[in-house]
Order: structure tokens, then sequence, then C-alpha cells
């Protein structure tokens, strides 16, 4: 019956009503509007904050950022081991990766580490220009042991011939790397008589981690 209003309720009202909501999900989906409207997204933008994974970072990497100081943003100018021990991670990094090797010489089983001779198993890139680097020597040269390579990659040889094998510049890349990942940032310190570029933690969780 129709009311004094003039006005009739339809019958299938509820059942539009009805059908309509149950095309908007009931739960929260992040791939709706608050309208109802479904968008596109990209499912790395909807990533909660304790979802998103730290950078991936190199043995290399690693190091460097813990002998790194944290608000000075450079390493301790009495550490002369760490261009040392920045070339043994590129090499333990490449074996990592399946790149190299020790030889399996029974005759250097007794020898110390140091001794041993590397082979290269894969000569494909790694993408990591300064693996990459140390890989390309590596297939370019004649077999040579663990000590000899560092010390060839560190620039400590009496051999003209090898001066060639030196990588270069080593930390100051790592931490341009360490910077484009967001870990570090890049200011620049007086020093008395000279201005140096230094590189303090941006990113404490990274390192904390």
């Amino acid at each position: 019956m129709a009311s004094t209003s003039g006005l009739q309720r339809r019958k299938n009202a509820g059942a539009f009503t009805s059908s309509h909501e149950n095309n908007v999900p009931t739960t929260p989906d992040r791939s709706y509007s608050e309208s109802g409207v479904r968008i596109a997204v990209d499912p790395n933008d909807i990533l909660d904050d304790e979802d998103k994974k730290q950078p991936i970072l190199t043995l290399m990497e690693e190091v460097l950022l813990l002998g790194l100081k944290d608000k000075q943003g450079y390493l301790s100018f009495w550490n002369d081991n760490i261009s040392y021990t920045l070339r043994g991670c590129i090499l333990m990094e490449l074996a990592f990766r399946g790149r190299i090797a020790m030889t399996k010489d029974s005759n250097r089983r007794k020898c110390p580490l140091s001794d041993r001779i590397i082979e290269v198993l894969e000569d494909k890139l790694t993408g990591e220009v300064l693996l990459d680097e140390a890989l390309k020597l590596m297939k370019n040269s004649e077999p040579m042991s663990v000590g000899n390579w560092i010390d060839l990659m560190s620039g400590e040889t009496w051999n003209v011939m090898k001066i060639g094998y030196q990588l270069k510049q080593v930390r100051e890349r790592l931490a341009k790397g360490l910077v484009d990942k967001g870990i570090l940032r890049t200011e620049k310190r007086n020093f008395l008589l000279f201005d140096m570029a230094t590189h303090p933690v941006s990113d404490s969780s990274t390192k904390e981690e």
C-alpha cells in the first residue's frame, strides 16, 4: 500500500544494497580505496615497515661498516690492516659465490692457508665492480697463493710488472656503495691542512643488525 507521502518502498532495494556491499571486502584490503573502488597497486608499496628487508651487503661492506666511526664517518688513522682485511674479504666473497677455490693439491695440505693456490672455477661476472675486477685479474693471471693475491691487490709488491694488480680506492668505493644503499651519507670534514670526504652512518639499524 502506498504511504501518505506517495512514495513506495521497492521490494528489491535491500537486495541491491546487499549485493553491492558484497563486492567490497569485509576485511580491510589495501587494493581498494576508502569508497570501495578497486585500484591498481604495486605490492612492494603496501608492505609494512617490518616486512621491508634491509639492503644486502657484501662481506667487504660489512667489515668497512663495522670499522667506521658512526658520527665521524671515517676509519681510525692507526688501522693499517684494513687494506689487507678488505682484500681478504674480496677473496672470501668470491669463494662464497663459487667463483674461486683453493686447488686440491695433496702436496699443499699441510701448508698454511695463505700459501694455498687459488684457481678460478667460474668467470661469470657477479655484478659487483670490485669483485669483478679481482675475478678478471685472477682469470688472466697464472695461479698464485692467497697471500700473494692479497699483497698484489693491496699494492704491496716490488715487482714492477705486477703493479697493475692493485685494486685502488677500495675503501672509498665501498663507502660510496653504502651511500647509494642509504646506509651512509657523505660529508666534508676539515683536518687542519686539508678537507676530506667522510661518510657518517645515516641508518644505524643496518649496522646494529
